[in-house]
């Protein structure tokens, strides 16, 4: 691919994370952690270490990192009594939120099997899902209004390679999908530093633009697709690169292809098809719709986990609604690629999408220093979830609405209509 070996492709990663990804200051600490769920597998130390390493050459404190078998969720929904999936180990929580606390970087490593919890009860797995994102809330909040830099990235776990690549060996199936990884998140170019610094700022220009707009709502069509949702007043366009609360600039996601902002919770009709499957809690829902009544989920029909989603549906009340309207074009680097993911950090960025749940306050202007009641009724979401699933598709069309009710072309057949 590039002349150079794994570990040294891992190392260029692992810069990336630490100076793009998290942009660690010196005197940091960091911890690493699983996506929103536990510790990271084993199977992902090689790259921990590297980002170790590169964390202590820019001067970070201290770097830990929760290590954990995932399979022992598989085996708690198995053999676990009934009436034990209430039960929850806090010391994880309290370690992250500790460093959050502290003004210290936080870093997730997303690569799980998909399938992990598939085949199972889904009233276990429901209570289970609950009582982890209930656990985890504090967490979540501090994310959701940038309390610290923080970032989302992929490791290569060889359950999620076969599920990608079913007709690999387990080896040729790991080896391809970091392959993946390295060209998506821009490791092989030879300056990927300088790559993603060029690639944030034509991200920015989107976003500026929609920002300029100031769209009071955006109206979707394509096949199965026929929805409206609303934008509240001083929502705020994001890209990339944020600033913390702790004044450092970081970039959530690696990769990342959007510009996104928040609906207004109250402003959302009609239905939506998803495009992609959505893995949720170690299920695969497939093929699925949504329907909306004055910013409600009203009905929900799905071909192959339907009862996940009605039970993520029936988390709170604000999982009834939504919290993230993001814009990607169809030709994006994950969209061209012509395969799944089966994972939404990747996923999302293939094709345009919206979340169920939570809203990210630093998408209203202002939020993060309103109380959740305050938020709420300027338009914004509160809920213990926050949920991605994808919609666009080079068949879709989107028009941003303006203030007097008429209507711009943002997208043509999945793929930007703005001239910048």
């Amino acid at each position: 691919m590039t002349g150079k070996t794994h570990q040294e492709m891992l190392a260029k990663y692992a810069e990336a994370i630490v100076k793009v990804g998290l942009n660690i200051r010196a005197g940091q600490r960091l911890i690493i952690t699983l996506g929103s769920t536990r510790g990271v597998p084993n199977e992902f130390a090689p790259l921990v270490r590297e980002i170790a390493k590169s964390a202590y050459s820019v001067g970070a404190k201290y770097v830990d990192a929760i290590f954990a078998d995932e399979e022992m969720l598989r085996i708690r929904a198995q053999h676990a009594p009934k009436d034990s999936f209430d039960a929850y180990s806090k010391w994880q929580i309290d370690a992250v939120v500790d460093m959050i606390q502290n003004g210290d970087a936080l870093l997730s490593i997303a690569g799980s099997n998909p399938d992990l919890l598939g085949g199972l009860d889904p009233e276990v797995v429901g209570k289970m899902q609950n009582t982890h994102i209930k656990n985890w809330s504090p967490i979540s909040e501090k994310v959701t209004t940038n309390a610290t830099n923080w970032c989302v990235v992929a490791a290569a776990g060889q359950a999620w390679a076969q599920k990608i690549f079913p007709d690999l060996s387990a080896e040729k199936a790991q080896e391809k999908l970091w392959q993946a990884i390295f060209e998506t998140t821009r490791i092989d170019q030879p300056d990927p530093i300088a790559a993603w610094g060029k690639h944030i700022v034509a991200l920015k220009e989107r976003a500026n633009y929609l920002q300029a707009k100031q769209y009071t709502g955006l109206h979707y069509k394509a096949e199965g697709t026929d929805f409206t949702l609303g934008l509240p007043y001083g929502h705020r366009w994001i890209s990339a690169q944020s600033l913390a609360q702790n004044g450092i600039a970081f970039t959530a996601n690696m990769p990342t292809e959007e510009v996104f902002t928040l609906p207004d919770r109250n402003r959302a009709d009609g239905v939506i098809s998803a495009t992609f499957p959505l893995s949720y809690g170690g299920i695969l829902i497939e093929d699925f719709q949504v329907t909306f009544e004055n910013g409600r989920i009203v009905k929900v029909t799905a071909k192959k986990g339907e009862e996940a989603l009605k039970k993520l549906v029936e988390t709170d009340e604000g999982s009834q609604r939504l919290g993230e309207v993001a814009l990607v074009p169809a030709s994006s680097p994950i969209g061209q690629r012509g395969h799944l993911f089966y994972n939404t950090l990747f996923d999302e960025n293939a094709s345009c999408h919206i979340a169920i749940g939570r809203a990210y306050r630093f998408t209203l202007t202002g939020g993060e220093e309103l109380t959740d009641e305050e938020f709420i009724s300027s338009g914004g979401n509160v809920s213990l979830n926050h949920v991605d699933f994808m919609i666009g598709s080079n068949k879709m069309d989107i028009d941003g609405i303006t203030k007097d009710g008429n209507r711009e072309p943002v997208m043509r057949n999945g793929e930007w209509a703005i001239n910048l």
